[in-house]
């Protein structure tokens, strides 16, 4: 495994992150992974050297954080050995304070998350979205605060455009103020639209990507199909996959992962996330798992070096999309 700082920071982390969103309640999504379920794929990541493990509240409603902490816990990981991120902003209640990016929903959330999982502090915490209702300062004095606490190491942040996050970068430095050190951003070989303006952004800042949805929720591995959507339980019940995806130009791209995978004998995950580790600005792209097959083809994606005639073949059919993501 190869261990890279985690944007501008001096913290090291694999090149593959751990997206924790599959495990947690099958009661929230019919294809989320229990408990027993998804601790081999806890055990797996570690044995392979991936040290850095992604989740959020909002996950099976707080299940997924106290599934991640049970099983690094349960797997005896001591705490300094392992990357643990998580995400504040949608709500956790009908309260209308159980939500967003106010100070006061900060401020529980924070210390909800590390009781669920367990822990001390996280060390990455990373606003969901961009919450318009909140002023900006508020939010990063919040989070500063957090930080100062030593409730969370760093601060990073999700989807929004870039020149809200340019703001945020600009207003936490006029007041002194803790940075976001990453961009969890919406980023796979069928949705680029991150490469116009953000990522060249993130890539001015020193800030490190660590793009969520890296095969576009499973539909870059070709088993979706344009008639039905595909067989498997996620393809048929993720509503967000049918919302992002399925255009018949996305088609068009995955006809192009098969064909390379196709001539190098490996499977399209292998492809398409290879395609995403040779992009210069991507620190670790959070893959998610629900078959160990899902997670060796990540493993095995950073063996292979694609040459620029490949890239250059999968990027082509790609047509601009309109804004997916953000909320």
């Amino acid at each position: 495994m190869e261990y890279v700082n985690l944007g501008a920071t001096g913290l090291k982390v694999s090149r593959l992150c751990l997206g924790m969103m599959t495990y947690g309640s099958s009661q929230w999504r019919d294809w989320i992974l229990d408990y027993d379920e998804a601790r081999p794929f806890v055990a797996r990541a570690l044995d392979a050297g991936i040290n850095f493990f992604d989740t959020a509240d909002i996950y099976s409603g707080g299940a997924s954080e106290e599934v991640t902490g049970r099983a690094l816990r349960e797997l005896g990981v001591a705490r300094h050995r392992v990357v643990v991120a998580t995400k504040v902003y949608n709500p956790m209640g009908d309260d209308p304070n159980e939500g967003g990016l106010s100070r006061k929903h900060i401020m529980h959330a924070i210390d909800d998350s590390l009781r669920r999982l367990g822990m001390d502090y996280v060390d990455l915490y990373q606003i969901h979205r961009f919450d318009r209702t909140t002023p900006m300062e508020e939010t990063l004095e919040a989070l500063t605060d957090v930080v100062k606490a030593g409730k969370a190491l760093h601060i990073g942040a999700s989807s929004m455009f870039a020149w809200q996050f340019a703001k945020m970068l600009e207003t936490s430095r006029r007041l002194g103020l803790s940075t976001f050190v990453t961009m969890q951003n919406h980023y796979n070989l069928i949705y680029r639209e991150e490469e116009r303006e953000m990522i060249p952004l993130c890539e001015s800042e020193g800030i490190g990507l660590i793009p969520w949805s890296p095969l576009a929720r499973g539909f870059l591995t070709g088993g979706r199909r344009r008639q039905d959507g595909g067989g498997t339980t996620r393809s048929k019940s993720d509503t967000f996959a049918h919302q992002f995806y399925y255009e018949e130009d996305d088609f068009r791209v995955v006809d192009r992962v098969t064909e390379v995978a196709g001539k190098r004998g490996v499977p399209n995950a292998q492809v398409a996330l290879a395609w995403l580790l040779s992009r210069p600005a991507v620190t670790a792209p959070i893959v998610g798992a629900s078959k160990m097959s899902h997670l060796e083809d990540a493993i095995a994606a950073l063996d292979i070096k694609l040459t620029a005639e490949e890239i250059a073949a999968l990027e082509e059919p790609y047509r601009p999309h309109p804004v997916l993501g953000h909320s």
